[in-house]
Formats: structure tokens, sequence, C-alpha cells
């Protein structure tokens, strides 16, 4: 593509994503949604690469690009497909925030996904607001692995009903979860457009291309580091369970146009709530390295190639279920961008 035609390319991607989010907030019951804006809208390629995301929160949207391979490749897809989850220790945040991921096949091939992640207001823990001073992970809510709410088109209203039960508005609940759907349908059928105007082959090689590119950005950006090891230590003030100045450590260690942030030596998962996955990490690191490229880099997956990313199992930032975390996407990762 030439340089016109790729930033047309990827300007239609984003509408995409843009067009998710105003059906989302539109659609929504909820003031998270609604008035909050806690949602988030993106679109992956066949291999759960990300390929573009709106402007929405940081954090879904880095998590999502960190883990979603892993979640896609496991699953039978078929056209009218809609997988949801909210699993931490699946490529979740935290568990108020419910990601649904639907399939986009063009031509009778499974040719990219788009995916949606929204907060709700309430998701079955014993305290209003999902986001309880908890210990462990099944006192924040309702644990949701990956499974289909939408089979071949089709809502399958056992599994929506098993989830609006558990929470304290079961119309608002069911409201949100429509909203949820109707976005993703409407990427499916603005993502198929796209595709079948590029050609299935054009499309991937736009994707390529546009990765490229945003490598290519990012790789400016890191050379303006100098080559080197640079560490620091920050201190979480107490995880809400009685322990106090929690450290978490970080180096990072840059090599030519290579950036690697190693968390060894930050401390251990606790007994409170602010423990993160490790992709909440992650997203606050490709947040802060993003922050760093240029205005015009894609935001996809190319974007975050050189940057690479290390912590210890067992640790706050790659904590072991079932630790609590509904705290760690809030505090923890603010304090890991900090």
């Amino acid at each position: 593509m030439t340089p016109a035609t790729l930033n047309i390319f990827s300007s239609r991607l984003d509408a995409v994503c843009e067009e998710m989010g105003l059906v989302l907030r539109k659609a929504a019951f909820s003031p998270n949604i609604r008035d909050r804006l806690d949602f988030s809208c993106s679109v992956f390629d066949a291999d759960g690469q990300l390929c573009a995301q709106a402007a929405h929160i940081p954090v879904h949207l880095g998590s999502m690009a960190f883990a979603m391979q892993d979640i896609v490749s496991g699953v039978d897809w078929r056209p009218g497909d809609q997988l949801m989850l909210n699993d931490p220790y699946l490529g979740g945040t935290h568990l108020p925030d419910v990601t649904l991921i639907a399939p986009v096949f063009v031509e009778g091939g499974l040719r990219a996904f788009v995916v949606n992640r929204a907060h709700h207001a309430a998701i079955g823990a014993a305290s209003p607001g999902s986001m309880p001073i908890s210990s462990r992970l099944e006192q924040e809510g309702m644990v949701i692995a990956p499974m289909h709410l939408v089979r071949k088109g089709e809502l399958l209203p056992a599994v929506l009903r098993q989830v609006t039960e558990a929470t304290r508005n079961r119309a608002e609940s069911e409201g949100d979860f429509s909203a949820q759907l109707a976005a993703n349908r409407a990427g499916v059928v603005r993502l198929g457009e796209l595709i079948r105007r590029y050609g299935s082959d054009g499309f991937t090689r736009g994707v390529g291309e546009l990765n490229d590119y945003a490598e290519r950005l990012a790789g400016e950006a890191l050379a303006r580091i100098p080559d080197g090891r640079y560490s620091f230590t920050d201190y979480l003030d107490d995880d809400g369970q009685g322990q106090r100045d929690i450290p978490i450590v970080v180096t990072l260690s840059v090599a030519g146009l290579c950036v690697t942030a190693d968390f060894g030596g930050t401390a251990a998962q606790v007994a409170g709530n602010v423990n993160c996955p490790l992709a909440v990490a992650a997203a606050a690191v490709y947040y802060v390295f993003r922050c760093l490229m240029p205005p015009q880099t894609p935001a996809c997956a190319g974007a975050f190639r050189p940057i690479r990313l290390h912590a210890p199992k067992g640790c706050l930032l790659k904590a072991r279920k079932p630790a609590a975390v509904a705290a760690g996407i809030v505090e923890t990762s603010t304090r890991v961008v900090d």
C-alpha cells in the first residue's frame, strides 16, 4: 500500500472500533457504560493479534492485546458466535469487566475478531459494586471462564440467565449485555464490509504493513532512550488486609530497539485485592511506551513488538489464582505506570 492508502486503511479500522463504542454506549442501561464510559472496543486479526482500538480504556485494551492470542486459539469458532469471559487469569482484568468476542467470517474463512469489554455495575459479589475488600477471587463475584453466549447466531438464554441472576439488578445487567452483543454485531458487519472491499488477501497484507509501520515508529521512539539498565522501586501503601509498604520493582533493559521490563524483586502476592494478573501489568507497560511514540502510531500489535515483559510467578504483578484482584486494575496498574 502507498502511505496514503495505508493511512486510509488504518482510519477505517479505527472507525469500526469507534462505531462499536457508540453502539455500546447508546444502547447500554447502566451509568458505568453510558456515563462513566468504562468500556473498550477493538479489532484483532485471525491469530488474535491487535489490529486497531478506539481511544477507550488503556488497561482494557493493553490487557486484551496481551492475552487475546491465547484466548481465541483453543475455540471452535462458527459464524455468528459470541464468546464471553471475565476470568482475570484467562485474559480478563477484574470480574466486573466482562469481555465479548465475535469472529468475523468472510468467504467461508475466519478473517478477524471484534471485541468489546465493559464494566458491569455488579457481577455477583456480596457487596454492591462487586469491588469488595476481598482476599480470594470468588469473593469478588461470578468467575466466567470462556463460554459461548451466542452460538451460530442463537443467543443461549440459560447462559445469560446464569450470569444476570447473580447480579443486583437483572434488568440493567441484561440491558448491558444486550448492548455488548449489539456492538459486536455492528463490528462484524462493518469489518466484514471492509474485508470484502480489500479482499481477504488484501486485508491480511494491509494488517501486516500496518504492524510493520507501527513497529518502525515504536523503534524511533525507543531509539531516543540511551542503552543501559534503569531501576526503580515504588510502594503501594497497603493491601487492605494489614500488609503495608508493598514494593513494586522494575528494571528496564534498553538495547537498541528492544526494551525489557523486568519486575523481579516485586513483592509476593498479598492477602488483599491489589494483586494483578500479568495481562494488567502488561497493559500498564504498553501504555507508558505508547505515550512515548508519535501520535500517528497505529494502535496495533506492531507497536508493542519491541517491548518484552517479565514478572516472577506468584508476585504481586503475576499472581496465582485464586488471589484477589479487584483493585489491582485500579491501584496497582496505576502505580506501575508511575
